[in-house]
């Protein structure tokens, strides 16, 4: 099978640095095919980075690489890092960014070398993409560096259920319709308030009229809340961190 490596980077594309990682991968493993994510993740957004790698990577075969770079910290003394977990490969700093495959049983993480050649402020480059392309070429995670046995881990916060049978949850994240995501797990029936509005769970974005506040359960099986035609965040002014009570029906 052709060696696969997604890229998940909060580069953008405007400036060529995504293209120099992909240029080392593919000349140290040529027959790998490359696949671009997203370069979008805003920049220095460990845990939107973290949550978009949560959301796609199970949906790749077995046997993926994934190159994970969200580094304000690069240069510095945080570790490099190849994990092996769930039948895939990852690749990226040690700032939570895997927490997805250190979560996800049995993880075999091991710190990788910097080379004294590699530029400071790229290991993008100089540092992740070798090791992606080392994967790719079917190197085993345990043979790029040293076992490591303490890397970060970035949680969701969990939802508190409160003494009424409400549940306490808040947005974690922010996509780019506008639609602000919760922790609260979906289910059926209930209202969900923020800001003091009160909002009956709706079934499907088109339940509700254009430009109506409306909340539904995701794709991913979180509570999300959504503008139909429109943004919730910056019609209501919404932001990741705001505090949603969810209440379940009742009879």
């Amino acid at each position: 099978m052709t060696p696969l490596v997604t890229l998940l980077t909060d580069f953008g594309t405007a400036d060529g640095y995504v293209a120099e990682m992909k240029g080392v991968i593919l000349a140290a493993a040529p027959g790998a095919t490359v696949l671009d994510v997203t370069h979008e993740i805003p920049p220095h957004d460990v845990d939107a980075g973290r949550l978009a790698l949560a959301r796609y990577w199970r949906r790749f075969p077995s046997g993926t690489v994934h190159l994970a770079v969200v580094d304000p910290g690069v240069g510095t003394s945080r570790h490099a890092l190849a994990v092996a977990s769930g039948g895939h490969a990852f690749v990226g700093p040690d700032n939570g960014i895997l927490t997805p495959a250190l979560l996800s049983g049995h993880a075999e993480v091991v710190t990788l070398p910097v080379p004294a050649s590699a530029a400071p402020t790229f290991h993008g480059r100089d540092v992740f993409a070798p090791a992606a392309a080392a994967l790719a070429r079917g190197e085993p995670a345990s043979a790029l560096g040293e076992p490591f046995e303490d890397p970060v881990v970035r949680r969701t916060p969990e939802p508190r259920r409160l003494e009424n049978g409400a549940i306490a949850g808040e947005i974690i994240a922010i996509d780019r319709f506008g639609n602000a995501i919760t922790n609260l797990v979906g289910v059926r029936g209930g209202t969900v308030e923020v800001g003091g509005v009160a909002l009956p769970m709706a079934r499907t974005y088109g339940d509700v009229a254009s430009g109506d506040l409306t909340a539904l359960c995701g794709s991913n099986g979180l509570i999300e809340l959504a503008v139909r035609d429109g943004s919730a965040a910056r019609l209501h002014g919404i932001r990741r961190g705001a505090q949603v009570l969810f209440r379940p029906a009742t009879g």
